[in-house]
């Protein structure tokens, strides 16, 4: 199921989620986008914390689960139980499994079966699409 096919408890128009996110925040988690490797500063944060979407402040990661995967994107071996949903993606001439918030749908990268133990997977996602909240705020 593609998620502009599904109601997710938060919807929006596109004219109101452009107008609630950055350009490249509306591209990323609307338009399923990709931002280039090492430009988020998410990817060398390593402070405890969450990670949440930055669309609708759903939590989804928490800083136990990142590690530094040498991709250039913000990794994880394990999301928040519930906080994300996952289709598959056939774009670029391959398959592969995109990862989408629960709560509002926005994308947020892909999972792939690479990562380290216990989980063996490697969440990689778009710094632009998440906010890390640090511990205590």
């Amino acid at each position: 199921m593609k998620t502009s096919d599904k109601q997710f408890e938060i919807n929006k128009t596109e004219q109101e989620w452009k107008e609630s996110l950055t350009p490249e925040q509306f591209n990323v988690l609307r338009k399923h986008g990709t931002e280039r490797a090492g430009t988020s500063p998410l990817d060398k944060e390593y402070g405890e914390g969450v990670y949440k979407c930055a669309a609708c402040d759903k939590i989804l990661f928490t800083s136990e689960t990142k590690y530094n995967s040498g991709t250039g994107w913000p990794s994880f071996y394990k999301p928040i139980e519930g906080a994300i949903e996952t289709s598959v993606d056939r774009s670029l001439f391959m398959t592969r499994t995109e990862v989408h918030c629960s709560c509002c749908g926005g994308h947020l990268g892909h999972v792939f079966g690479d990562g380290p133990k216990p989980t063996g997977q490697r969440y990689c996602m778009n710094g632009v699409s998440l906010e890390f909240i640090p511990k205590g705020e």
